[in-house]
């Protein structure tokens, strides 16, 4: 039997699902618990937050994967600024991956996004999650972050239209709306609004850290 897929926007009946989504894909898998459903319970009252890019995916009728983005930018060093878009969270349910449905969510998104007249997206990323979806090492695209000649090897680059990045050392300025996890106390009352999970130690977490904690030498 063909299952059926649906790629639409999120409404906001669907907010509580997709945190709930959320909160179950990104557990334990950064750190122990999550704040991702956090993060984008109050990314949607940002001002940088794209609602026209906040997709889900319904596989038979059923919310498995979701997508957000915001505005970000890229700084050249004459310090002329490019409006760029970031995505994240991505998730996918645990029980529904490995079956291309991210991929599929991340094109379906980047098309809405290029109509939009973006053509960059940069997040920072696991690489094996986003590399088959096109996506670069942000040292390949001259694109530093937090000082220039600085390239994080989570940070990576996906031009939404070839040749997008002209050649030109870049900066990239992220949004400031990932700043409300800095509030511990904050995340932890809205995650004590969800039935409890144990917090717990997983590989991931090392491969993570390894990541975040390391930069791709110029």
């Amino acid at each position: 039997m063909q299952e059926s897929i649906i790629i639409r926007l999120e409404t906001e009946k669907d907010f509580r699902a997709v945190e709930e989504l959320t909160r179950e894909a990104f557990w334990n898998v950064y750190k122990p618990g999550a704040d991702e459903h956090y993060y984008l319970h109050e990314m949607r009252n940002h001002p940088d937050f794209l609602p026209e890019l906040d997709f889900v995916l319904e596989l038979d009728g059923r919310i498995v994967a979701s997508i957000l983005f915001t505005r970000a930018w890229l700084e050249d060093e004459e310090g002329q600024r490019k409006e760029i878009v970031s995505c994240g969270p991505l998730c996918v349910h645990p029980a529904f991956q490995r079956r291309k449905l991210g991929k599929r969510l991340i094109r379906h998104a980047f098309g809405a996004a290029r109509e939009m007249g973006y053509d960059v997206n940069v997040n920072f990323g696991n690489p094996g999650n986003y590399v088959t979806s096109g996506f670069v090492s942000c040292r390949k695209k001259d694109v530093s972050c937090f000082a220039w000649g600085n390239y994080p090897t989570a940070l990576l680059v996906a031009e939404l239209v070839p040749g997008a990045l002209d050649g030109r050392r870049w900066l990239y300025i992220p949004s400031t709306a990932a700043d409300c996890c800095e509030d511990t106390a904050a995340v932890a009352a809205f995650d004590a609004t969800f039935p409890p999970k144990e917090k717990a130690w997983a590989p991931s977490q090392e491969e993570f850290y390894i990541y975040s904690h390391s930069s791709v030498v110029r």
